[in-house]
């Protein structure tokens, strides 16, 4: 008997995509409900080639749900995730809310799969920030060959990694520059289409943003605390994947060449790098795509055992709902837990 599968925050943008790649992936479960806000109650979402009907949150029964995917945002996870926990139900957190608490697994399959068993401390798992996930399946493979010291990353983030509201702005402000018509900023605070904004999340008292923290806190947490890792993360007029150029420094020598070789053999990673134009990935190929795409390797000559490469991937798949699931298919896989209805 297969589990049971809640999704909350399923009429958002990575709500959908979590239903979807459930049903790409062929998830092993025997139910899966669409959940969120009374005012989205009885809209209708797609999982694979059916309908699901969303059901109303705060009146939902998780005694018998199985794992529960929660994209909601912050202030709904910190609200709802201990209580479904505490209900028996594996939650999967896409928001910050949980990220750094040491109870909490920060995971990334493809790099620490094995924290993963830390669950049971609160029943929560969470998944890292999009900027992130993508970095760290770069990373690890190369950190386990050579030993990352130090990591300078500028990120080209796409506006769906703000919402739908977000994708909406920099739609109707490029077809209001083509019309001539007003062009309304409320979602960013300076205009995104044909532009863009240095500024990410909130700032804090150093002059950093909060997703540029996040970045070097959870690349800590996830592969190695010891790594030094600063960010600069903006926001450009692109729908959807992040991109990052990165500059990494290493203990040990490593080529750019041996670089490329351990990249095309890592799990999650796709290796495109051919020196010449078009020899590379961008975030437009990337949509729609589960792996994580690195391109320009080079030797950095300004540090000893130095490297240069840039990153990208979609963020909607494996910076939030393709990371989610594969985390709930760890549990399955490693048997970790199991279908509460079997049980009884």
């Amino acid at each position: 008997m297969g589990y049971k599968v809640a999704v909350v925050g399923a009429t958002g943008n990575v709500g959908r995509e979590m239903l979807d790649i459930l049903a790409e992936r062929a998830f092993p479960a025997d139910e899966v409900v669409a959940l969120a806000s009374r005012r989205s109650l009885g809209q209708e979402v797609s999982f694979g080639d059916r309908t699901l009907k969303v059901k109303d949150l705060e009146t939902f029964d998780f005694s018998d749900v199985d794992i529960c995917l929660m994209s909601a945002g912050g202030e709904v996870s910190k609200q709802w995730s201990p209580r479904i926990g505490a209900q028996g139900a594996v939650v999967i957190d896409n928001s910050s809310a949980f990220r750094y608490d040491p109870d909490v697994p920060l995971i990334v399959p493809e790099v620490n799969a094995d924290a993963v068993k830390g669950f049971t401390k609160k029943n929560i798992i969470a998944n890292p920030n999009c900027s992130t996930a993508q970095l760290v399946v770069a990373l690890k493979p190369l950190h386990d060959a050579a030993a990352i010291k130090r990591v300078v990353v500028a990120t080209y983030q796409s506006v769906s990694g703000a919402g739908k509201e977000a994708m909406d702005e920099l739609f109707d402000q490029t077809r209001a520059v083509f019309t001539a018509g007003e062009v309304k900023e409320k979602k960013f605070p300076k205009r995104i289409a044909f532009n863009l904004i240095p500024h990410i999340d909130v700032f804090m008292e150093d002059g950093f943003t909060k997703e540029e923290w996040k970045m070097t806190v959870e690349t800590k947490k996830i592969l190695d605390p010891k790594i030094k890792l600063t960010a600069t993360c903006v926001r450009v007029p692109v729908f959807i994947s992040h991109s990052e150029a990165v500059n990494i420094e290493f203990e040990k020598p490593i080529t750019a060449d041996e670089a490329r070789e351990i990249l095309r053999s890592a799990p999650g990673c796709i290796v495109i790098d051919k020196r010449e134009a078009g020899g590379y990935i961008t975030p437009h190929e990337a949509a729609g795509e589960d792996a994580t795409y690195i391109s320009r390797i080079r030797e950095d000559a300004t540090v000893e055992n130095g490297l240069a490469m840039w990153i990208v991937s979609d963020n909607l798949r494996k910076g939030a709902a393709l990371n989610a699931v594969q985390i709930a298919e760890c549990l399955v896989n490693r048997k970790l837990i199991s279908a509460k209805k079997q049980a009884a």
